[in-house]
């Protein structure tokens, strides 16, 4: 039966409600007269049966009774009824003057006045909230296959998804309650129903009295540490966790149950919405031309669309992978078609090219976010970690200099500190070249200040760890593992990470660029780390499956240079607190420019002729801190400590 065929047609309540008011006046007579049927028998009924139904056919056509969806009667639809009444109340009062005075006869006792406008209010009323009621209990507990659910969020956005499903005739959820944190609303009743509190133990309660199936979650911003308590205890329960897309995205175009997702595990590890000093961003951004390299990158690509937001006058787009940098052009002339892009390929290795780049579109701001990252590959691969993450990186720091950039904002990671791989310690390399070289370049602007016709560039480095949902994270990996059926690989029972989105790393490095001075290394509060393991497992329960019975979680063993525990300090550092509560700035020790130099063109040396154990021999000497961890090259550690 099609969801139209349940609307009542408008003639059959037209009679209805003329039938009603016929009974009520017949009932009023009745009732004023103890039922007495000869007194009954005085008065002219055909003639009042006829006045009855005149006076409220007009009425009902007048102010359209008739024409409302008799289960979803409103107060407005109350009220209308209600003013009927009374008008025909009224309007009967003058008839009976009229009848009074012409004919001698009291057609309309006031009495009997009186008593239909409560029992024709009543009928009106009644039916209709009665077709409502019956209609809102089949919906709930006619269909026996329903999906029991709660609705977490006893609010204004809970009770528009409440609302929505229960008017969804086709859907297959019935709600059963609301859930919410806050101990004001526990205990009550919303729309007819329990809120209850997010406890383990309410939940278990819900499940054996209701048989809940599902929570719905209609918080827009949850509080990441109570959902994720809630879906741990739904997990524990087989309760379904899933969310509905924000109310104001689909309230015009109507509920389906399309705007139901699930809930993913990036959900459970996203923090809260952090705040950023978009004036000063924006100040040092606006109306400049911005280079950002690896912009085809998950860090880059995100820089790129935040920085679009603050109207720089000029994008330029630097990658050396044609096709994402291609579609990345074709996505920012979609959101931003008033700011100028320009997608460069290039080698940042490359100088003569990149040489070019700075000669012709003179980038007052570079964010530096070019880098090769898969410690396992560099474990293999030590020189092309080196040219790329420490020579790209000395030569777009000289470039910058040598044209005048304002700023040079790099893009550096956790495995820097102490690092256990190869391509930890090029990028600790490329950190320790950037600083020392903006000591030595502000030491040479202050002896020879004429020479230079802006300040020298201010060189910032931003240090985070991982970000999720970047090209070959452990998330990505796990998701086509589980598509796939399992297992899902883990390299040991142990091993944590920090993890923080690509939106929020990039906004902390956009604030952290702009307040930036010159020579910092700002270390960014990576929250609570998380044990990998933990979240495969979860990953697999939310998928509906139970780890080690329909998934299996394979330990293969720490790669080469990974370490169990990622840090963003040296054992040497400390921090000083910004006006950011999430941005620290590392104390870190100083480097002398002419003999980190002197060492970084022996390392260049040594890695374009691609040796391997020289170059990390090389690395390890400029980088004492850098022990091998699970590598081949532990052999050069040893030997360091026999001499």
């Amino acid at each position: 039966m099609t969801k139209r065929s349940w609307i009542t047609p408008s003639w059959l309540i037209l009679l209805l409600d003329l039938g009603c008011s016929i009974v009520a006046m017949s009932l009023s007579f009745l009732l004023r007269l103890n039922f007495n049927l000869e007194d009954f028998g005085r008065y002219p009924m055909q003639d009042i049966v006829l006045v009855v139904v005149s006076v409220n056919l007009l009425l009902s056509l007048l102010f359209r009774t008739y024409n409302g969806i008799v289960r979803y009667t409103s107060m407005a639809d109350i009220g209308r009824i209600s003013c009927v009444s009374l008008l025909s109340a009224i309007i009967y009062y003058y008839i009976n003057v009229a009848a009074v005075t012409y004919t001698k006869e009291n057609m309309f006792p006031l009495s009997v006045i009186a008593i239909n406008f409560f029992i024709n209010t009543f009928f009106l009323l009644s039916y209709r909230l009665f077709v409502k009621w019956a209609f809102r209990y089949y919906s709930r507990y006619g269909v026996i296959n329903k999906t029991k659910a709660v609705i977490y969020n006893a609010g204004h956005s809970g009770l528009v998804v409440r609302k929505a499903i229960n008017e969804d005739q086709t859907g297959s959820i019935r709600i059963a309650g609301f859930l919410d944190d806050k101990l004001t609303r526990t205990g009550k009743r919303l729309d007819g129903l329990p809120i209850f509190s997010t406890s383990r133990a309410s939940l278990e309660r819900i499940v054996k009295q209701e048989k809940i199936k599902l929570l719905i979650v209609a918080a827009e911003t949850p509080d990441t540490q109570i959902l994720n308590d809630l879906v741990d205890h739904c997990l524990a329960l087989n309760i379904k966790v899933q969310k509905v897309q924000p109310v104001n995205k689909w309230i015009n175009a109507g509920w389906s149950p399309a705007k139901l997702q699930d809930i993913r595990i990036e959900d459970l590890l996203d923090r809260s919405v952090i705040s950023i000093n978009n004036k000063e961003v924006s100040r040092e951004t606006k109306g400049k031309a911005i280079l950002v390299t690896g912009a085809a990158g998950s860090i880059g690509s995100e820089l790129v669309r935040q920085l679009a937001k603050l109207e720089p006058s000029l994008l330029l787009l630097c990658d050396k992978a044609e096709s994402p940098l291609h579609e990345l052009e074709l996505e920012m002339a979609e959101l931003k078609p008033g700011i100028t892009i320009v997608p460069y390929i290039a080698n940042i290795c490359d100088r003569t090219r990149m040489q070019q780049l700075f000669e012709v579109y003179e980038p007052s701001v570079v964010y530096h976010a070019a880098a090769y990252k898969h410690v396992p590959m560099m474990e293999k691969n030590p020189s092309v970690a080196v040219l790329n993450n420490v020579l790209g990186t000395k030569m777009l720091a000289e470039l910058s200099v040598e044209f005048g950039v304002e700023k040079f904002v790099m893009i550096s990671t956790d495995k820097a500190v102490n690092p256990t791989n190869v391509m930890g310690a090029s990028k600790r390399i490329a950190e320790i070249f950037t600083q020392s070289f903006s000591t030595h370049v502000n030491r040479q602007f202050k002896k020879t200040g004429p020479v230079f016709s802006n300040p020298p560039t201010r060189f910032i480095t931003t240090r985070f760890g991982n970000v999720l949902g970047s090209n070959g994270s452990v998330i990505p990996r796990f998701k086509q593992q589980l598509e796939k059926g399992g297992p899902l690989t883990v390299t040991h029972p142990d091993i944590t990470r920090y993890f923080m989105t690509i939106p929020e790393a990039c906004q902390l490095v956009l604030e952290a660029g702009a307040m930036g001075q010159g020579g910092e290394i700002f270390v960014f509060d990576m929250g609570q780390p998380v044990k990998i393991a933990e979240l495969a497992n979860k990953m697999i329960r939310m998928s509906g499956r139970e780890p080690g019975v329909d998934i299996q979680i394979v330990y293969t063993g720490l790669r080469p240079g990974e370490k169990l525990y990622e840090e963003l300090l040296n054992t040497a550092e400390n921090t000083l607190s910004t006006y950011h509560e999430k941005i620290m700035i590392a104390r870190v020790r100083e480097y002398d420019f002419v003999e980190v130099n002197d060492h970084i063109e022996k390392l260049i040396a040594s890695a374009q002729k691609h040796y391997i154990t020289p170059t990390v021999a090389l690395m390890k000497q400029l980088v004492p801190e850098f022990i091998s961890k699970n590598s081949t090259y532990e052999q050069l550690d040893k030997d360091k400590i026999k001499l």
